[in-house]
């Protein structure tokens, strides 16, 4: 047989929305879609929907990995069409059915949408008459463990045969849940943060602080690939990302504060400035990639104090996850790789860091400098580009 001409693409959470909420959300899922397609080069010629299905017609094998790797997409088949009547979807199954080998076993998945004058159980029998006609093999129908599952979908004005289905990425279309200011470090764990927020929907603008001369190029590179990995996920846009200067923060903590506190002092002053960033570009809240106890400025007590007083809403989705998990995630979307790349780590961090600070004794500390002038420096001094 031919390559199959159509690919089924399901989604989940969008068919819980209102009518006029879903409408709007497969919109932009199809034109996620498109843009996967068209980066990666796999032909198709049209993108279609129907109540609970798009359609991308193509005969080309590459389309259904594109598919599968857009925000939203729950799983997509390559599928054979027809006519919607049952002659033409058994005999549509028999050929499908072909490849079945002796003494192998099949099943009929049969389900239909629109108006028609036969049922379900209809479409099965006749499909698995045909394929027990048109195969001529010792064969068996198991619907329990088959060898072979073919599924058939009559819909209104067109039917469906196909064997199976690859697993989407899931979650939410990209750019329906607005944009978030994403903290990018060129470690393992912010990258697969960020790429959590936009597998549930948001755009993400990410914000480097730079640490120099407490650190060097080589940490700055890794956030950059790791940037670059990301944006392979949503090539519907292009970044816009920004790069702050940090160093002058971390010397004037060092030279007037309290040194085991650095961590918190660091943390807070990302987050002045991620907020400053988020007015700019009208975003909706700040992306980290804190893993509770995972680090000193990681544990409850100090996640508080990082975050007392700040007046934007902090993101934490990996919160719940201990570093092997967010490991397997980094190797499956990619950014594992760059991110362990040999760097300098940042110079600034205390040997006996604080794992309890108080928001308060926080707050004394940040009264022995002067922070409006420092974050104003890094406001002034900030880079924003577009690879």
């Amino acid at each position: 047989m031919k390559n199959p001409n159509v690919i089924l693409v399901r989604y989940d959470e969008l068919a819980l929305k209102s009518k006029r909420v879903r409408a709007r959300y497969e919109q932009i899922l199809i034109k996620n879609i498109k843009a996967m397609l068209n980066a990666d080069g796999s032909s198709y010629s049209d993108i279609s929907r129907e109540m609970g299905r798009i359609f991308i017609h193509s005969d080309d094998p590459d389309a259904l990995k594109s598919a599968s790797k857009v925000f939203g997409v729950v799983s997509a088949s390559p599928a054979y069409t027809c006519d919607p009547t049952l002659e033409a979807a058994a005999e549509l199954s028999a050929e499908v059915a072909d490849t079945i080998r002796e003494d192998q076993s099949f099943a009929i998945r049969a389900r239909r949408a629109g108006n028609h004058e036969f049922t379900s159980r209809d479409i099965a029998i006749a499909c698995g008459d045909a394929v027990f006609e048109k195969v001529n093999k010792n064969i068996r129908v198991d619907l329990d463990n088959p060898d072979l599952e073919i599924f058939v979908e009559l819909r209104q004005d067109k039917a469906y045969v196909f064997t199976g289905s690859i697993k989407g990425v899931g979650g939410l279309p990209m750019g329906t849940q607005g944009r978030m200011i994403a903290l990018i470090s060129g470690g393992i764990d912010s990258p697969v943060a960020a790429w959590l927020m936009m597998k549930r929907g948001c755009e993400i603008i990410p914000l480097y602080l730079n640490n120099s001369p407490f650190s060097d190029d080589t940490t700055r590179e890794r956030a950059m690939q790791c940037i670059d990995v990301l944006q392979r996920w949503a090539p519907q846009k292009k970044f816009t990302i920004y790069e702050a200067p940090h160093g002058d923060n971390l010397l004037a903590f060092l030279s007037n504060c309290d040194n085991r506190l650095n961590c918190i002092l660091c943390r807070r002053m990302m987050y002045r400035i991620a907020g400053e960033v988020l007015k700019l570009e009208g975003a909706h809240g700040i992306i980290t990639g804190s893993s509770l106890g995972q680090v000193a400025s990681q544990t409850s007590q100090n996640m508080l104090a990082s975050m007392h007083g700040m007046e934007h809403p902090i993101y934490h989705p990996l919160i719940g996850l201990d570093k092997l998990e967010i490991t397997d995630i980094a190797r499956k979307i990619g950014t594992f790789e760059p991110s362990t790349r040999p760097a300098t780590c940042c110079m600034a961090v205390p040997e006996y860091p604080s794992t309890a600070a108080k928001p308060q004794e926080v707050i004394d500390a940040e009264k022995q400098i002067d922070v409006p002038s420092l974050v104003d420096s890094m406001i002034r001094n900030i880079k924003r580009f577009t690879p």
